[in-house]
């Protein structure tokens, strides 16, 4: 039985990743930080499947000890402070869970065992402003936000230690990717759960920044199958994982309402709030990811529309459940 042990397993990408290594038969572990009462919603369908070890990636003995404990055939770095608003907030914190956070993981299984399989979770935030279009595997970075200049830190310390050391390390370099489980901060799920409270007379506006940014966004879901894929290759390698497809935070907005009934929803939205803007924005983000669909045989199943609507019904539930 192949082991996997995944940091970051209580978030959106740790839980759908779980699910997946447990249908192909993998024991699974995850590293949960030591909190009073540990958020375990996302895996709370998973919570007697899964083994999980108390780890934090600030401190470097707790994540030596959960590889010793685990002794995992492979590792997968999905923890990271991630919300990218926050990292303006906190931009040295961001920097020691999301950037020096990765090289904490990888000096924990080089002096373990240099022979497991390294993961780790880079960023379509890294290209930031963005010198090519479509963005692909060879485009430079320009980050412009501190969570992507720490995941840039992150992407080139794997690349480093893969090329050291000759670990298999591989960079997923993920478009952004949503789904039910995405926390409610991020605005895919901030737009989704208001639609449905203002649909159910809940609640009367939603606030939100730059409506005319535009993503590549697909289904978390379809994404983990991608992380599983780059660590069953013969070498390691960095792939970019995105749709191909770039749509608008209006687009993302007007299809949320449509699907709960509401037409006008310029009465409902106010846009341009300062205090959902950042200092430097990303305006457009489209991955190519044909080095993915050649060398993996992967490619996305969910459309943008799919994801909305799944989301919206997802959060619908949850509003009439309580």
């Amino acid at each position: 039985m192949k082991k996997a042990l995944i940091t970051g397993i209580t978030g959106q990408d740790g839980s759908y990743l779980a699910e997946l290594l447990l249908k192909k038969g993998y024991k699974v572990f995850g590293t949960v930080r030591r909190l009073s009462t540990p958020n375990i919603e996302n895996i709370g369908q998973l919570e007697d499947k899964v083994d999980l070890i108390s780890a934090d990636l600030l401190d470097q003995t707790s994540l030596t000890e959960a590889i010793e404990q685990s002794e995992p055939d492979e590792v997968y770095n999905l923890a990271a402070q991630s919300f990218v608003k926050a990292s303006f907030d906190q931009p040295v914190l961001t920097g020691e869970f999301t950037a020096l956070g990765v090289t904490r993981v990888l000096e924990a299984v080089r002096s373990v065992n240099p022979k497991i399989r390294f993961y780790q979770a880079s960023s379509s935030e890294m290209f930031g402003k963005v010198v090519e279009t479509p963005q692909k595997e060879t485009t430079r970075f320009h980050p412009r936000s501190p969570y992507g200049v720490a995941k840039v830190y992150g992407h080139y310390i794997t690349l480093n230690y893969r090329e050291s050391y000759d670990m298999f390390a591989c960079n997923g370099i993920l478009f952004n990717h949503e789904s039910p489980r995405r926390g409610i901060e991020f605005v895919t799920r901030k737009i989704a759960h208001a639609a449905v409270r203002i649909s159910l007379g809940k609640q009367k506006e939603l606030s939100l920044g730059n409506l005319d940014a535009k993503r590549d966004w697909g289904f978390a879901g379809d994404y983990v199958e991608a992380m599983w894929l780059m660590l069953q290759q013969n070498k390691p390698d960095d792939y970019v994982i995105a749709t191909g497809e770039t749509h608008s935070v209006r687009e993302f907005v007007e299809l949320a309402f449509a699907h709960v009934g509401i037409s006008d929803w310029e009465k409902y939205v106010k846009a341009d709030d300062p205090k959902h803007l950042r200092p430097a924005e990303v305006d457009y983000l489209i991955g190519d990811y044909n080095k993915a669909k050649t060398v993996l045989g992967w490619e996305p199943k969910t459309s943008f529309k799919e994801l909305v609507t799944m989301m919206v019904d997802s959060d619908l539930e949850r509003e009439k459940k309580q």
